[in-house]
């Protein structure tokens, strides 16, 4: 996967006091994992929960990856909840990690399979270059909206209550995650990974900016750039990985 794979990532605290958004990445010979995580809670228990759970599945990567390899959704959920373990175990006992939530994207990539799995609002994009194929649904109040016909998806980034999540991740639950499998990346393919502070601000057909053939790094920088200048002193913690299959 590291000669097939060409991937970038940025993180911005945006307009707030504190980044509580956290990513994290493992590229090895035979297969690749990304991580965009966003921490909610006070106390810095939003920070610490995105970093504890990023460090936890990285960690947790190799020693199941024979077991995402014969099951890919058992096995991923079962990498998930070790990660939600190694979590508990990092918090040791502080008192605010019953308040300490987080959202997830996760993608998984080898030779034979691409699995996706999300919580929350931070979501997967899948791009070619001539179109989005398709994006994670959030587990949110404004998704149920859009999915009622009540909002755009423009307006699911503006809207009062765009952040009132309807699932999250919390070390006193067992995590409740979307995964999905699909056949292996394709050259050219492009996914981004992103917190809703990225994605909030942004069209949807302004994605395939990312997704050109030139494109990457300095595209990736002007993108977030732009979402944190359309908030107008109001932007979320700014959170994007882009991986291109060459």
């Amino acid at each position: 996967m590291q000669t097939a794979l060409e991937f970038y990532q940025l993180s911005s605290v945006g307009d707030r006091e504190i980044n509580q958004d956290c990513m994290a990445h493992r590229v090895c010979a035979d297969y690749a994992v990304f991580v965009v995580a966003d921490g909610l809670g006070g106390h810095q228990a939003g920070e610490k929960a995105s970093r504890y759970f990023c460090k936890g599945l990285i960690e947790q990567a190799q020693p199941y990856q024979g077991r995402i390899i014969q099951q890919p959704e058992q096995g991923v959920r079962e990498w998930i909840a070790a990660a939600v373990n190694r979590m508990r175990e990092l918090f040791d006992g502080d008192s605010f990690a019953s308040d300490a939530h987080t959202t997830c994207a996760i993608l998984y990539l080898d030779d034979k399979r691409i699995i996706t799995a999300h919580c929350g609002d931070s979501r997967i994009y899948r791009l070619n270059p001539s179109q989005v194929l398709w994006r994670t649904k959030d587990h949110s109040f404004t998704q149920r909206l859009f999915d009622e016909g009540e909002i755009s998806e423009w307006e699911m980034g503006i809207h009062p209550e765009q952040n009132k999540l309807t699932r999250s991740i919390n070390v006193l639950s067992t995590p409740s995650v979307d995964i999905r499998v699909f056949p292996a990346m394709r050259s050219g393919e492009t996914f981004i990974l992103c917190s809703d502070g990225f994605w909030e601000c942004i069209k949807e057909q302004e994605f395939l900016q990312l997704s050109q053939p030139a494109s990457g790094k300095d595209e990736l920088k002007k993108m977030a750039q732009m979402t944190i200048l359309r908030a107008q002193g109001k932007s979320d913690n700014c959170t994007v990985q882009w991986v291109r299959k060459r």
